[in-house]
C-alpha cells in the first residue's frame, strides 16, 4: 500500500491529520512536522496500524 498524509479541514476550521500506509510509529514520525506547525493538538488516535511493527528493509542472510 502506498503511504500518504491525508489533511481534512473542516467547516469550522478544525483539522485532522490521517496518516495512511503505516504502521507502528512512523505515522507519528511521518506527521511530526505538521503537528509542530498548526500548534496545538486536541485529540490523537490511534489507528490500529499504530500497533503493528513496520518493515525493515535492513535483513541480512548468512547461507551455510
Amino acid at each position: 500500500m502506498n503511504r500518504a498524509i491525508e489533511i481534512i479541514i473542516g467547516t469550522s476550521g478544525e483539522i485532522q491529520i490521517d496518516a495512511v500506509g503505516f504502521k507502528g510509529p512512523d505515522c507519528e514520525k511521518a506527521t511530526k512536522f505538521l503537528e509542530e506547525a498548526l500548534g496545538v493538538v486536541g485529540k490523537k488516535l490511534r489507528k490500529p496500524e499504530y500497533h503493528q511493527h513496520a518493515k525493515t528493509g535492513n535483513q541480512q542472510r548468512i547461507d551455510r
